[in-house]
């Protein structure tokens, strides 16, 4: 391998690069936003995109022009159906992607396809581009686990639905010449249910410079969450950790996103009385957010099912020190004593303990949490991103970048 990840500069042919995906903007969640930022990137460095993905309503399959982080793409919506046990999840026809995986690659006839999961859409463009011979790259953002929580998988037939899901995910991304997924947490998970090897572990990354560290002493205690409010994310822990801190620190609870849990959340914190210490902000503009990520004083991320958090490297990005459940990915992000704190699922108490460490440590040592957060997530930058999936899209060896964070000067 060489020592150093693919300059993917301007000297190449520009390529035409179709991505498809089950979720995309206007679905809020980490596998859009990572699929819409890479689709972005690539057009600035110009790629030609074009994105296969299910209608945000129901009607026709259309193609159009669309503006996603200020880029032109070509988007081609396939009709949808809800998902009704999930409160926003729409579907492209299974029974259909086939033929419409077909029709489209022999319009577009692409470089390469590059899919984000297995399930519909991934599955549907994946055989029909191996038959075109057409390069296939597969990310997983996936983890069957959580997926389960909406469909009547449940007691006796959860692990056995478990595994169906994971043998389905290993037909699919069989298929691919290369596999990526965002950690090699996530990675060795993969490898282990899939009996899949070599995995690339990319980070999804973000474009660091657009957010805005506050590294000066801070005038209030806010403790922030950033994600999909579902049962997954555990952010019921948020709430009662919250409940134990001493009433003296004014602690405010700022909870950005929507889901199903909401209204079981709402009625949670007027059961422990600090209703008027939590703020639901729901889906909010990214104005909105990015000025909470500056104003936090510290970034909490509870869920147990992060494949890497996005959420989490936007907080890092912003100068946060980060609480986290010591699960899955997050350990990767999270350098325990070093950018913030990981507790062990469940343990409230713990949790509690170390929101109290952050708001009462001397500023001398917040600092040190914030300027670590802010050199780890170097390693994420979004240039790192694009120029090893512009090599895996051209068959070049890569080096896998999140190998490497640690290299990352201060």
């Amino acid at each position: 391998m060489p020592d150093a990840p693919h300059d993917g500069g301007s000297t190449e042919r520009p390529l035409r690069i179709l991505i498809g995906a089950d979720t995309f903007p206007p679905d809020v969640n980490g596998a859009a936003k990572f699929a819409e930022r890479l689709a972005a990137g690539l057009v600035e460095r110009g790629h030609e995109l074009h994105i296969v993905a299910p209608g945000a309503e129901g009607g026709p399959n259309v193609t159009r022009t669309e503006v996603h982080e200020g880029q032109p793409m070509t988007v081609h919506r396939l009709r949808s159906w809800r998902w009704y046990p999930h409160p926003w999840l729409r579907y492209a026809l299974p029974w259909r992607i086939e033929q419409n995986a077909a029709r489209i690659l022999d319009e577009v006839k692409p470089d390469v396809v590059h899919f984000q999961s297995h399930i519909v859409v991934g599955r549907g463009l994946a055989r029909q581009a191996v038959k075109r011979g057409i390069r296939v790259i597969g990310t997983n953002h996936f983890m069957p686990e959580n997926g389960l929580q909406f469909t009547p998988f449940v007691g006796a037939l959860r692990e056995p639905a478990v595994r169906m899901a994971w043998k389905a995910a290993g037909r699919t991304f069989g298929l691919a010449e290369a596999v990526t997924t965002p950690t090699r947490k996530a990675a060795d998970y993969l490898e282990k249910y899939t009996e899949l090897d070599q995995v690339h572990p990319i980070s999804c990354g973000l474009h660091i410079d657009h957010y805005t560290p506050n590294l000066e002493p801070r005038t209030e205690n806010v403790v922030l969450f950033v994600g999909r409010v579902e049962a997954e994310k555990h952010i019921e822990e948020l709430l009662r950790a919250a409940a134990r801190l001493d009433p003296e620190l004014d602690v405010k609870v700022e909870i950005i996103g929507d889901g199903e849990q909401r209204p079981a959340l709402e009625r949670l914190a007027a059961q422990l009385s600090i209703s008027h210490r939590v703020h639901f902000a729901g889906h909010a503009p990214e104005e909105y957010l990015k000025k909470q990520l500056t104003r936090a004083s510290v970034f909490a991320m509870p869920s147990r099912a992060e494949l890497q958090s996005i959420a989490t490297m936007e907080a890092m990005a912003s100068g946060l020190p980060v609480i986290g459940a010591n699960a899955v990915a997050l350990p990767h992000l999270i350098h325990d004593g070093e950018n913030g704190f990981l507790y062990e699922p469940g343990d409230i108490d713990q949790f509690a303990a170390l929101l109290t460490r952050v708001f009462t440590m001397p500023h001398d040592e917040l600092l040190e949490l914030k300027r670590e957060s802010l050199r780890i997530v170097q390693g994420h930058d979004i240039t790192r991103t694009l120029e090893t999936f512009e090599a895996l899209y051209r068959g070049e060896t890569v080096v896998d970048p999140v190998d490497d964070l640690d290299a990352v000067a201060p």
